[in-house]
C-alpha cells in the first residue's frame, strides 16, 4: 500500500441536503435484539438513529436485505430472519439461521412522517440479491432463496440505460474457477431483455458492492474482503476492472503516518464498512471496534470520502466519533436528497 497523506477534517465541498441511512442490529439495554435505521449527515458530521424496522419476534435481526430510497421513501426488501441471543456483552453472542426463513416482504419507510407501509411482496423470496432503481421502478435480480443455494450477488447499479447485475448458477462446487461466478446479466429497461456479459471480474469472487457514479461503476472489495486497500473502477470497453488513481488508503483508520496507522490497527478492530456515492464523490462509513481489556464495548465510527473527480489526492476524512456498544452492519447504505 502507498503512502498515506494527512487529510482534512472537513470535506472542502459538503454535501448539503443529502443523508446517507444505513441499516443496523443491535442489543439493546433491556436485553432485546432490534434492527434499525440509522442516518448519517455528511453537512455536519453527524449520526442519528431514525427508526426500527418492524418487528419479526423476539431474537429475530433481518440481514442480507435491499434497501433504496425513491423520493421520500425508504424501501426495505426482502432479506432472511437470523435468530441471535447476546451474553454479558457483545462479543458473547450466538447466530442462528432460521430455515426456511427468506422473506418476500417488502415495506416502505415514510422520512417525513416517520411511518411504516407494507407494500405488494415480491414474487421469490430471497436475499442478498442485486436491486437498484430505474426510472422510478425497482429491479431486483438472483439471490438467494434457500439458506445454502446462490443465485445472485447482491450489488447490482445502473450504468447508462442499462442494468448491470451477477449471479451464481446453481451452487455447487465446479472447481477452482466458476465461469458463472465471474459473470454477469445487463438488462435493458427499454427492450426488457437480458444479456450475458461473461468475466466481469477476473476472479470468481464477486464484488462485495458496486456503485455507479455519472456512468461509471465503482467498487472497492469483494465478498471476502469488503476494502481491499484501494478503489476499483469498471472499463466497459475492455471489460476490465482498474485501479483508480490515487485510492491507495487505510480505511480503518485516518492516521497520517505509517506508525499511527499500525497502532491503531493494534487497538481497533473492523466491524463494518459501506460506501454511497454522493454526485462525485464515494462515501465509505466505516465502523471499529476499540479493543481494551476490562473496558465497556466502544464503537468507533468513521466517515472516509474520496472525490472520484479529483487527481489523485481525492481523500479526506471526517472527525471520528465514538460511541457506547456496537452495532453490526445488515445491509447496504442508500442515499436520499432532503429536498422539504
Amino acid at each position: 500500500m502507498g503512502s498515506i497523506s494527512r487529510l482534512s477534517q472537513q470535506s472542502p465541498t459538503p454535501s448539503d441536503n443529502y443523508v446517507i441511512y444505513a441499516p443496523f442490529c443491535a442489543c439493546n439495554p433491556n436485553g432485546t435484539i432490534s434492527t434499525f435505521i440509522e442516518s448519517y449527515t455528511p453537512s455536519n458530521n453527524s449520526w442519528n438513529r431514525v427508526t426500527s424496522i418492524p418487528r419479526h419476534g423476539q431474537n429475530l435481526v433481518l440481514k442480507d436485505f435491499a434497501m433504496i430510497s425513491i423520493g421520500h421513501h425508504i424501501y426495505v426488501i426482502g432479506g432472511r430472519l437470523c435468530y441471535k441471543l447476546f451474553g454479558q456483552n457483545a462479543d458473547n453472542r450466538v447466530e442462528g439461521l432460521i430455515d426456511p426463513m427468506v422473506l418476500s416482504c417488502v415495506r416502505r419507510y415514510n422520512v417525513r412522517t416517520g411511518s411504516w407501509d407494507l407494500c405488494a411482496p415480491m414474487n421469490t423470496p430471497r436475499f442478498n440479491f442485486a436491486c437498484t432503481v430505474a426510472d422510478n421502478k425497482i429491479y431486483v435480480a438472483g439471490g438467494q432463496n434457500t439458506l445454502g443455494r446462490a443465485t445472485g450477488i447482491s450489488s447490482t447499479e445502473l450504468l447508462g440505460k442499462t442494468i448491470v447485475g451477477g449471479f451464481v448458477a446453481g451452487g455447487e462446487n465446479q472447481g477452482p474457477f466458476v465461469m458463472t461466478r465471474s459473470t454477469s446479466e445487463v438488462y435493458d429497461p427499454e427492450r426488457d431483455t437480458w444479456v450475458l456479459k461473461p468475466r466481469m471480474w477476473e476472479l470468481d469472487v464477486p464484488p462485495n458492492q458496486i456503485v455507479a457514479i455519472n456512468g461509471r461503476l465503482f467498487s472497492s472489495g469483494d465478498c471476502l474482503r469488503p476494502w481491499k486497500g484501494h478503489i476499483d473502477v469498471y472499463d466497459e470497453r475492455q471489460n476490465l476492472w482498474t485501479i483508480v488513481h490515487g485510492s491507495h488508503f487505510n480505511c480503518a483508520s485516518s492516521a497520517s503516518t505509517t506508525e499511527e496507522v499500525d497502532a491503531n490497527e493494534a487497538s481497533m478492530r473492523r466491524l463494518f464498512l459501506t460506501m454511497a456515492p454522493i454526485g462525485t464523490q464515494l462515501y465509505f462509513l466505516c465502523g471499529c471496534k476499540m479493543l481494551g481489556e476490562g473496558e465497556a464495548s466502544r464503537l468507533r465510527s468513521e466517515v472516509h470520502v474520496f472525490d472520484t473527480a479529483a487527481n489523485g489526492g481525492g481523500w479526506w476524512s471526517n472527525e471520528p466519533i465514538e460511541e457506547e456498544g456496537v452495532k453490526e452492519l445488515c445491509g447496504h447504505c442508500c442515499v436520499l436528497k432532503q429536498d422539504f
